[in-house]
């Protein structure tokens, strides 16, 4: 048989590492549910935002609640599409981020990439204490275990998704399945019933403070389109999905757009059937729930749902920002450490920063969902704008069959998508928005300062080139040694496979016990000299390190190989000296030497 003709079955295969095998990524199902909460539990507060900015033109200018949302479910069609396409071109994942470092340059996609970090982490904060404002309010005794709830929730999460995406998002099948149902439940049977079965919320005087304009429904808009953030995780995460992995990433997406298109119009248009205005103490969701279900389990159990949809909605960021992370660091523009993977398709340092950075900004706002809500959304719309673009771009400059129309949608979308984040931001400027646009060029930098040090390096290594003919220099392998034993023993022979020239090195400070360890060395007879330093005070690293040093002054190249104990339990380790951890840190400080440690492991 010819080399390389092989049948297929015959041809022998790197057998899987657990974690590496389609069992670990993501069905379509599954993919909903890991990376699609974000957007679906948005109909909780979404259509709430459009009620709160018209309620100010008056009861009357409620009525507009239905075109808004007619017009937002228009872009979300739009960037459904769109995602999808970037799915096709991009499927190692990034989404608006490795659209813009193709096809609109190296600024742009740190632009990208930074509104994408904050906004997931923003996603995972608004959710988490969200979640936890809307279970204090069916409990009013946690309302001040805010916080605390937040970050229990924020460990319950940032475990789960260390063992694993497809875990996750197992366990958020359910809940997704039950909101899924509780909301649709709610726009069918509100829809049959002529009237609201219940009226829950204490009515609140309306007082008109604007006329209902073009400005004032800009606003609405924009505050509506709280409820698209979320629409691009799919896209960010495109490489935990099962192979096709384009195919199922692009279902996800199709579905996601579905469900909650259907949910926002259906919630919509019984918003404007019954006239519903805001109420105290509760939520547009919940009397639209009290409307369908009445006031009885049903009411209970539905927010109940909702609050634990509201806490795992944090899971999107945990499936897309490590994602992006590890391109980043791919890409030398966050510290290679981000690129790296456990067994289990799992980027664990992106899952960690993302958690350490949500613990962080529940602390300094005290979980106050009210402080976060002026930041949230608008880095996702900056994503949205930038995508849109640089698509329009690859089209023109690909112009595959239908790009034409490709090209126009996608530039009805970069407009629609720009519009509503230059409102968003001016409308909430003043109120705390002002923080993104100082920590997204903040981020820029870091970026853009990482990726100079790491093109600084690769000039200095000469990575790339073609290095100059091998020196070849007479080497010498120094082993430090305490006392003749097993450990030495194992310590001498593996410095005689690296080299020929050994010597052992012993440092004592009493004179009896240095002429002991000779008497020993000389019984024993291994075949090394044996170089003892006199140390009056004591110290058994530095002299080493001197000793290294001056067996170094003459170009030789020198080898320093560390013993050290393993034992085999590791409550065991702290019982181990640490002199040979120090020496090598030492060593690795103060000279140009390899420095090798060999382990011996104890039975113990």
């Amino acid at each position: 048989m010819a080399y390389g003709l092989a049948r297929r079955e015959l041809r022998p295969r790197v057998p899987l590492r657990h974690g590496e095998g389609d069992r670990h990524h993501l069905t379509s199902l599954e993919g909903l549910a890991a990376l699609s909460l974000d957007a679906l539990s948005s109909v909780a507060y979404g259509p709430e935002a459009i009620v709160l900015v018209l309620i100010a033109a008056g009861t009357g200018a409620l009525t507009a609640t239905l075109p808004v949302t007619l017009v937002i479910a228009v872009l979300l069609a739009v960037l459904v599409v769109s995602y999808g396409q970037v799915i096709a071109v991009h499927p190692d994942g990034g989404g608006a981020y490795a659209v813009a470092k193709k096809d609109l340059g190296p600024r742009t996609s740190y632009l990208a990439a930074a509104s994408l970090v904050v906004d997931y982490v923003l996603t995972v904060t608004v959710s988490l204490a969200a979640g936890a404002a809307s279970l204090a309010s069916a409990f009013p005794a946690l309302n001040s275990y805010l916080l605390e709830i937040c970050l229990a929730g924020l460990a319950l999460l940032t475990v789960v998704n260390l063992r694993g995406v497809a875990e996750s998002a197992r366990l958020l099948m359910l809940p997704t399945a039950l909101f899924v149902v509780s909301i649709g439940g709610i726009v069918v049977i509100g829809l049959l019933r002529g009237n609201p079965a219940a009226v829950v919320g204490t009515a609140q005087p309306v007082v008109t403070t604007e006329a209902l304009g073009v400005l004032l429904l800009l606003k609405a808009f924009s505050s509506g389109c709280s409820a698209l953030t979320g629409v691009e995780a799919i896209a960010n995460a495109v490489p935990t999905f099962r192979a096709p992995r384009v195919r199922r990433a692009q279902r996800t997406e199709l579905m996601l757009g579905a469900l909650l298109g259907l949910m926002l119009i259906g919630l919509a248009v019984l918003i404007r059937r019954d006239h519903l205005a805001p109420r105290g103490g509760v939520t547009v969701l919940a009397q639209l729930t009290a409307g369908a279900y009445g006031s009885g389990w049903p009411y209970y159990a539905t927010n109940l749902v909702v609050t634990l949809v509201l806490l795992l909605a944090a899971n999107t960021s945990f499936g897309g920002l490590p994602v992006l992370m590890s391109l980043l660091a791919k890409d030398h523009r966050l510290p290679h450490l981000f690129g790296l993977r456990k067994e289990r398709p799992v980027y664990r340092w992106g899952v960690v920063a993302l958690a350490l950075l949500a613990a962080l900004l529940l602390i300094a706002v005290d979980a106050d969902t009210h402080r976060m809500i002026p930041l949230f959304a608008i880095g996702v719309f900056i994503g949205f704008s930038i995508s849109q673009i640089g698509l329009v771009r690859h089209w023109a400059g690909q112009r595959p069959p239908g790009w034409l129309r490709r090209a126009v949608l996608n530039g009805v979308g970069a407009v629609l998508t720009t519009v509503a984040g230059l409102v968003l931001l001016t409308t909430k400027f003043l109120e705390g928005a002002w923080v993104v646009v100082i920590a997204i060029p903040l981020l820029m930098l870091l970026f853009a300062r990482v990726q100079r040090y790491y093109a600084a390096v690769g000039r200095e290594l000469g990575l790339g080139e073609v290095p100059p003919p091998l020196i070849v220099t007479d080497s010498l392998v120094i082993v430090p040694v305490g006392e003749v034993s097993k450990l030495t023993r194992h310590a001498l022979t593996a410095a005689r496979s690296l080299g020929h020239d050994v010597v052992a090195v012993a440092v004592h400070g009493d004179p009896a016990k240095a002429r002991a360890l000779e008497e020993s060395w000389d019984r024993w007879n291994p075949g090394v000299p044996l170089d003892v330093i006199d140390s009056p005070q004591r110290s058994l690293v530095q002299p080493i390190v001197d000793y290294v040093q001056r067996a170094a002054e003459g170009g030789r190249q020198i080898a320093v190989l560390i013993p050290e104990v393993e034992p085999l339990h590791r409550r065991y380790q702290i019982l181990q000296s640490q002199r040979g951890l120090l020496l090598a840190a030492m060593l690795r400080a103060r000279t140009d030497v390899v420095v090798c440690v060999v382990p011996y492991r104890l039975s113990l």
